[in-house]
C-alpha cells in the first residue's frame, strides 16, 4: 500500500501541489531515526514522507479514535500505529522505540493534534515530550522537519518541507529521562520554528 500510495502521488504532488523540498542531506542515511514536524493536517505524514520515498518507510503515529472501518486497514498497510491521546499511551511510547531501534524512520508531531481546525478541540496544540523521548530511549537521531501548505490544500499548494539538522542531545543524561526530554523538546520546537520561516 505504501509503495503504491507513493507512485501514483508522487508526480501530482510535484506538479498539481507545486512540492518541493529541501534539506534532505541532513536526514541519516542509515539507522532508526524520529522525524518531527508542525501539524497542520491529517495527511501531514503524506509530504513529511514522500522525499524519503522510496528507500525509507515513515512510520508514524495516528490517533486512536482514526482506527474504524474503513481506515483501520489503510492506516495499517501505510505504517501507522494507534496511539491514545491525552493518556499517556505507553503502549504506544514502546512501540515508537521498538521501532526507531529496529531502524525505522519513526514520524512523532511534538504538538500532538493538528494547530487549527474548524470544531472545538479536545486537545490544544503544545509542545509535547514523546518525541524527543523516544529518539532519547532508543539512542537515534532527532531531526526536527516543517511542513507547510497542508493546512490550505484546496489552494492547490504550494506543498514546502524542510528538514533540519539533528538536535544535540550529547549533553543530556538519559538516565533523568524526564529532564532531558523537556530540554531536548525545546531545542526541537526551536527547530521546527526556525525551519517554518525558511518555507
Amino acid at each position: 500500500m505504501y509503495q503504491f500510495i507513493g507512485v501514483i502521488s508522487g508526480g501530482p504532488m510535484r506538479r498539481l501541489f507545486r512540492f518541493r523540498s529541501k534539506g534532505e542531506e541532513h536526514l541519516p542515511r542509515e539507522g532508526g531515526f524520529v522525524l518531527s514536524a508542525n501539524h497542520h493536517s491529517n495527511i501531514d505524514p503524506w509530504p513529511l514522507g514522500l522525499p524519503l520515498y522510496p528507500d525509507r518507510q515513515l512510520r508514524f503515529m495516528a490517533k486512536s479514535e482514526m482506527y474504524s472501518f474503513p481506515f483501520k486497514p489503510i492506516l495499517k498497510a501505510v505504517g501507522a500505529f494507534p496511539v491514545r491521546r491525552g493518556m499517556g499511551d505507553e503502549e504506544a511510547m514502546r512501540k515508537a522505540v521498538d521501532l526507531a531501534k529496529a531502524g525505522e524512520v519513526v514520524a512523532i508531531f511534538p504538538e500532538g493534534t493538528r494547530r487549527n481546525k474548524g470544531v472545538v478541540k479536545k486537545h490544544k496544540a503544545r509542545p509535547r515530550s514523546g518525541a524527543a523521548r523516544v529518539a532519547l530511549q532508543a539512542g537515534v537521531p532527532l531531526v526536527p522537519a516543517a511542513i507547510g501548505g497542508t493546512e490550505s490544500l484546496m489552494k492547490l499548494g504550494p506543498l514546502r518541507v524542510a528538514y533540519g539538522r539533528p538536535i544535540d542531545v550529547s549533553d543530556l543524561d538519559v538516565e533523568d529521562i524526564r529532564t532531558s526530554s523537556k530540554i531536548a523538546t525545546e531545542r526541537l520546537m526551536e527547530a521546527i520554528h526556525e525551519l517554518e520561516k525558511t518555507l
